[in-house]
């Protein structure tokens, strides 16, 4: 603020230094203008040799005389002197307009004044008409307005620093409370909210802004505290397990199982592999969803879904996974290697828990229906594939089909360790078929009472339609 009314005191400054510059010259042209109205006059009487004596002049500040080349003075105002010339020989040039700035004693006049000279032939002779004009009123004017500006400056500077403290403080004061509560929330490592402003402007979209901001932060750092609390957890089971297996082993001494107990360690290894891997393509995934688009470290290029269906079955031949026949060449758009994490995922899930076999199927196109009482609107969400995994085991509540999808979850019949997965094989899904534009939905495989679930889980992911690629 203080830098703010030393610019601003400076700029009254030159301001006023400005003013007073203008108004001098502008007084100045003024009496240059009068003098020279009033001295060709006098040429042209001079020169029409019709020179009256005393020579008429309009007020009481001018002094005229008409001199010929030997300096005389040839005839002069009523208060003009008549023997002395207003301007000395060596001062007047023959032929020339002059303006010059004379002692006004020289004249009869108290103060500078302005001389102005205007050549005229006559038969006689050449001759020069002298006017001069007293500066008094110029100097008294300029005075005025520099005395005025000297008292008002300091005035007006004071006035505008006190306006400027008073507007500046209430603007600042809501930005010092938000830094202060921002400083609360800081010191005290935990979650807050910034004060917000009652007025509506741009501290207080600011101070929302940062609250949604801090809520959002708050959101990710509770699932980041909960992921690896159950990363943990996870990695601590199949790892007390294999402690359990060897220090029995070893107290046992020869009496030891070895080939149950590698057995055993194999199938804790697979597990805690299995976890360490999706655990890496979660981190993998989380990171990548903050990039830009179209960022090298992802592939995407087009994916024909009954191929991609085939390959992934022919890795499961028991209990059997079958395909249905599709209608054709179906393509989509997204990372191969996702898309085919994606249908692993669901069939492992699926033969976990099947009786019998697995059904894997793709539709499409399919069209969304159009907005009600919108004639002709466009698709909502335009056109797409669906791709189904369809088992016939117990099924999933359907209160709990969407907290499946949460990282870390399984259910009660899927616990155990040989049987339950990681609990992270659906969350994984839902992620990947995100970053692929599409979505995943459970339901029953045949349709009965909402109340009830089974036999069988019917897995639905909705995939957006490519065209086929052209072909060489």
């Amino acid at each position: 603020m203080v830098l703010g009314v030393f610019g601003l005191s400076v700029g009254f400054a030159l301001g006023g230094v400005l003013l007073l510059g203008a108004l001098g010259w502008t007084l100045q042209r003024t009496i240059d203008a009068e003098a020279f109205q009033t001295a060709d006059a006098v040429a042209r009487l001079a020169a029409e040799d019709s020179l009256p004596d005393p020579l008429p002049v309009a007020g009481g500040q001018l002094r005229v005389q008409v001199v010929d080349a030997q300096g005389r003075v040839r005839a002069a105002s009523i208060d003009a002197d008549r023997l002395v010339p207003m301007l000395r020989s060596d001062q007047l040039r023959a032929g020339q307009r002059q303006r010059l700035l004379e002692d006004g004693r020289r004249v009869g006049l108290s103060g500078p004044v302005r001389v102005v000279t205007v050549p005229v032939g006559t038969p006689d002779g050449p001759l020069t008409v002298l006017v001069a004009k007293s500066m008094t009123d110029v100097r008294q004017s300029l005075d005025v307005v520099r005395t005025l500006l000297l008292v008002g400056f300091p005035l007006l500077v004071a006035g505008l620093a006190v306006v400027a403290w008073r507007v500046v403080g209430a603007t600042l004061r809501p930005v010092e409370a938000l830094r202060s509560g921002a400083a609360e929330i800081t010191g005290r490592a935990g979650p807050g909210q910034l004060p917000v402003p009652a007025a509506q402007d741009e501290i207080q979209r600011l101070a929302v802004t940062l609250n949604d901001m801090l809520d959002r932060l708050e959101a990710s750092r509770a699932r980041q505290r909960a992921f690896v609390a159950d990363a943990a957890h996870e990695l601590r089971s199949p790892l007390t397990n294999m402690r359990t297996e060897l220090e029995v082993a070893r107290r046992l001494g020869g009496a030891t199982d070895w080939p149950a107990v590698a057995e055993n360690l194999l199938t804790d290894t697979d597990r805690l592999a299995r976890l360490v891997d999706d655990l890496l393509l979660l981190a993998r995934v989380d990171e990548q969803s903050a990039r830009p688009a179209g960022h090298p470290s992802r592939v995407v290029g087009p994916v024909e879904l009954g191929e991609l269906l085939r390959a992934v079955a022919g890795r499961y031949p028991t209990p059997p996974v079958r395909v249905a026949p599709s209608p054709g060449p179906l393509w989509t758009e997204g990372d191969p290697g996702e898309l085919r994490r994606v249908l692993a995922n669901l069939v492992e899930n699926a033969l976990r828990h099947a009786h019998g076999e697995v059904l894997l199927a793709v539709s499409g196109p399919h069209l969304d229906p159009p907005v009600p009482g919108q004639r002709g609107a466009a698709p909502a969400g335009g056109a797409y594939h669906l791709v189904t995994v369809t088992d016939d085991g117990p099924g999933i509540p359907a209160a709990d089909r969407e907290r499946v999808f949460a990282r870390f979850t399984r259910l009660d019949d899927a616990r155990a360790r040989d049987a339950g997965g990681t609990g992270l094989g659906l969350a994984i899904v839902r992620e990947l078929v995100r970053r692929a534009g599409g979505s995943v939905e459970l339901a029953d495989a045949v349709p009965r009472d909402p109340a009830t679930t089974g036999p069988g889980l019917r897995v639905t992911v909705r995939l957006p339609v490519l065209d086929a690629p052209e072909t060489d």
